[in-house]
């Protein structure tokens, strides 16, 4: 399978750029090396890029390596623990759409900027099915157009095989976790390969040994005399995210198992894709449990809520308000709106209070770009528990850093409303609770070039 993404058409080198290789091979000593040559996922013909990859992971690791059974060196955390928030702090694309050997750096507020067809959307839809698959959705819901993935000019192997591949990096208590995928896309989607590891020693690999069988072999790190596990798993599933029911934690090998697993899961399950859509937002909506959907078209309920459940994020967001809105804006108000006749539920209108002696406006007379940029504003300002996310429940949501990915987050703003929503995004993420991805155009990429704390990711040629 490698063999088929390595392919870059014509006349085009693919190899990676040192130190971000598309999938490492084992590190010498690992009791997961020595897999056949030639077997389809990660594993396969990467050695000579593994050593890059090695050193760079290395090179982040602060502590004494960890012992030979997979123990840390005391306390039970590796010695190289990172930040107390697990958080993706690099994307890799290997072999996905236009990317070819690309490794993205995800800062707390990270800007895709390109011309149209450079892969800004790609990169983000990558990023949107790890999260996917970390939730426990299949590659077919997760990748609903996988043919679209995989690389222009990726040639067929001999089975008629073709596939991509990904993968990301996951800092946290654990220290940077890598995990990297192999999807096969033709004829038949299915995982071909995934591996998960850490410091070069390999935590999981999955290979696809019988493509009659709808099963992947698994083998994981134990430690002990036992060195390593090996059962099947589905091949339509990421195994990382089915290790907590498969490994019993009762060695310091398979512990460290279910960290780096947990880690990572829980780094990816916390995103919130957000493309608000003002043609929903305009109309009243009917009271709920104001939870935030992604086309933010239950805006008012959910102002409604923060209104009175949180003082302090709602007089912050009626301040930005100000900066975005045109007109003087002394806060925001939601107002009842009679019922809903088809169940008879309560409805709310959000409106814009214009201060003593001036009617209020409602959010059905705002423009596109106001009401686009009240909604981001909102999601910057708030977190899992109004947005209508399933952040993993092991970890307390106030451990947990939930990554906005936005397509298109300056679409119909003007500059004055870009540069907010850059520096709502940096409060939120200099508190830790909010991360944003975003593919933006030159002008706001060109206004975060100058802000601390922004990084931009040019993809132009």
């Amino acid at each position: 399978m490698d063999a088929i993404l390595d392919a870059a058409g014509p006349g085009r080198p693919a190899a990676a750029p040192t130190g971000t290789p598309p999938c490492p091979a084992a590190a010498a000593g690992s009791p997961l090396r020595g897999h056949p040559r030639g077997e389809p996922g990660p594993a396969a013909d990467a050695g000579r890029a593994a050593d890059a990859g090695r050193a760079a992971d290395a090179g982040r690791a602060s502590g004494t390596p960890p012992s030979a059974d997979g123990a840390a060196p005391s306390g039970g955390a590796p010695a190289d623990a990172g930040p107390a928030r697990p958080a993706v702090t690099e994307l890799r694309l290997s072999a996905f759409g236009p990317h070819r050997a690309a490794a993205f750096p995800l800062g707390p507020v990270t800007l895709f900027t390109g011309p149209s067809g450079s892969g800004k959307t790609q990169a983000l839809d990558a990023y949107r099915a790890l999260a996917a698959l970390a939730s426990g959705a299949t590659l077919r819901e997760a990748f609903p157009d996988p043919g679209s993935r995989v690389p222009e000019g990726a040639l067929p192997d001999g089975g008629g095989r073709r596939g991509f591949r990904l993968g990301c990096t996951v800092d946290g208590p654990c220290g940077p976790v890598r995990l990297d995928l192999a999807v096969q896309a033709e004829p038949v989607l299915r995982i071909a390969g995934e591996r998960l590891s850490q410091d070069g020693r390999i935590l999981l690999t999955t290979a696809l040994r019988d493509p009659r069988r709808r099963t992947v072999e698994a083998a994981w790190f134990t430690g002990g005399t036992v060195g390593v596990t090996r059962a099947p798993m589905p091949d339509d599933r990421l195994g990382t995210g089915l290790l907590p029911l498969r490994v019993a934690g009762s060695t310091a090998g398979q512990r460290r198992v279910l960290a780096a697993a947990e880690q990572v899961v829980v780094a990816l399950r916390a995103v919130f894709a957000c493309d608000p859509d003002p043609g929903r937002m305009r109309a009243p909506v009917p009271a709920g449990e104001g939870r935030l959907r992604t086309d933010c078209g239950n805006l008012a309920d959910v102002l409604r809520r923060t209104r009175h459940e949180c003082g302090t994020r709602h007089a912050l967001l009626a301040g930005a308000a100000r900066t975005g809105c045109a007109g003087p804006v002394a806060g925001l108000d939601v107002r009842s709106a009679g019922q809903a006749a088809a169940h008879g539920a309560g409805l709310v209108a959000a409106v814009l209070d214009r201060g003593p002696g001036r009617p209020p406006t409602g959010l059905d007379r705002l423009g596109a770009g106001e009401l686009r940029f009240l909604a981001l504003a909102l999601v910057l300002l708030t977190g899992p528990g109004v947005l209508e996310v399933d952040p993993a429940a092991e970890l307390l949501s106030a451990r947990q850093a939930l990554t906005v990915l936005a397509d298109g987050l300056d679409r119909g703003l003007d500059r004055r409303q870009s540069a907010e929503l850059l520096r709502l995004a940096l409060l939120s993420g200099g508190r830790g609770h909010i991360r944003l991805v975003a593919a933006v155009g030159e002008d706001t990429a060109g206004t975060g070039r100058g802000v601390p704390g922004v990084s931009v990711v040019d993809l132009s040629p």
